[in-house]
Order: structure tokens, then sequence, then C-alpha cells
């Protein structure tokens, strides 16, 4: 069952660069489930919606036409999940079409990484994939503890500080995050390669007021 907090992604997105954010996620959910975007007019929406802010788009990119449209859409990078795992030499492509702007997204449960919009558990494990994608040239690796993910019981840093500790590009840690002290303890693992931190629910909820995170973690 979805839960919706706001019907007007633009607006959500822009009162988030009013807080002046480094880069700002998006996930196309349905497009995750389809295998293929569907919400290119609010992508577009929240692109005009956030100016400067940089955006990153996941959800159903599974081509490079489909990165190609999301670039010139205004995104500045494209998160490649599914296709990751199926489809490595198109990674590899678009690394090469695309430099800097390429994030491959591996989302794992009890270390085995998961596709189909988390519908399926590979027997791949996440810490040997990602430097597979870090030797094709990707920007940086979003790290996704699904089993956490929405739960609002903390990221899981052990497992992305192993990931981190395999590659030397850029970690985000994603899932779980449910207060401010969550985010300043993962800033404080910049010097093992986690370079930043997702988090959605918990603003919503109210479990992390987003202006004051920004500035406990400017300091670290």
């Amino acid at each position: 069952e979805a839960t919706v907090y706001g019907d007007d992604p633009g607006a959500v997105a822009a009162g988030f660069a009013e807080l002046a954010i480094a880069r700002l996620h998006v996930v196309d959910l349905d497009g995750a489930k389809a295998g293929r975007p569907v919400n290119g007019d609010a992508i577009r929406g929240i692109v005009a919606a956030v100016g400067d802010v940089p955006v990153q788009l996941g959800g159903g990119i599974r081509s490079l036409d489909a990165v190609a449209s999301a670039l010139d859409a205004g995104v500045s990078r494209v998160i490649l999940g599914t296709v990751a795992l199926r489809n490595p030499d198109l990674v590899r492509e678009a690394a090469r079409r695309f430099p800097n702007q390429i994030v491959v997204g591996i989302d794992a449960k009890d270390g085995r990484v998961a596709v189909e919009g988390w519908l399926e558990t590979s027997e791949t494990r996440a810490v040997e994939l990602a430097p597979r994608f870090e030797a094709v040239g990707v920007a940086a690796i979003v790290y996704t503890d699904i089993a956490r993910d929405g739960m609002l019981s903390g990221p899981n840093l052990d497992a992305t500080l192993e990931l981190a500790d395999a590659v030397s590009i850029p970690v985000i840690v994603s899932g779980g995050v449910s207060s401010e002290d969550d985010l300043v303890r993962a800033a404080g693992y910049k010097d093992r390669g986690i370079a930043g931190a997702i988090v959605g629910r918990a603003i919503y909820t109210g479990d992390v007021d987003l202006g004051r995170a920004l500035e406990k973690v400017s300091c670290c």
C-alpha cells in the first residue's frame, strides 16, 4: 500500500531546494515496476522547480535512449539499478557516452543484490558487484539496504562501509535514515568513501528537520 505525502512533486522539490541541499534524489516508482520511465512530466516539473540544484533520477531506466531522455529533461545524473545486473554492457556504454552522469544503484537484502523493483533477490553479493562498475567508469554508487528502506530503523552503515572499502568511487548510503543523528554518523565516514546519505520518509514524517540536519552535517 502506497503512502502519498503530497500531490505536487514540483512544490515539494522546490521546498527542499530552498534549504540548499547538495542534490535531489528522485525515484520513478511506477517506472521501477514497469521497467520503463513513466512519470516524465512530473520529473520535468521537478527539474524546473529546483533551479540549479542537481537532480539524480532512478527507476525504470533500462536503455541508452531512456538515459539520454532523462538527461535531456535536465536531470544531472541517472541511476541504473536492475539493468546494471542484467546488462552490464549497457552500463559500460552509458558511462562512456555520458561521463560523470551515470550512477549505479545497488539495492540489497542480506548483502544480496535485489532487482526488478525489489521484487527479486539475486545470488550476487553487493560487495562483489560494486568493483565491476567502478571499473567501467560510473560516477558513484547508491547503496540501499531494502530491509531498512522506509522503516526508520537507521541505515546499515556496516554494510555500506564494507562496500565503500571495496571501491574508490563515492558511495551514497540509502535506506532507513530515521534521525539527524543517523546523518551525522554517516557524514563521519567521509574518509571511508561515504560521500552522502539519502533521506526520504523521515523528512515527511517529521523525524528529520532537513534544515537543521544540513547545519549539523556541514561541520563534519
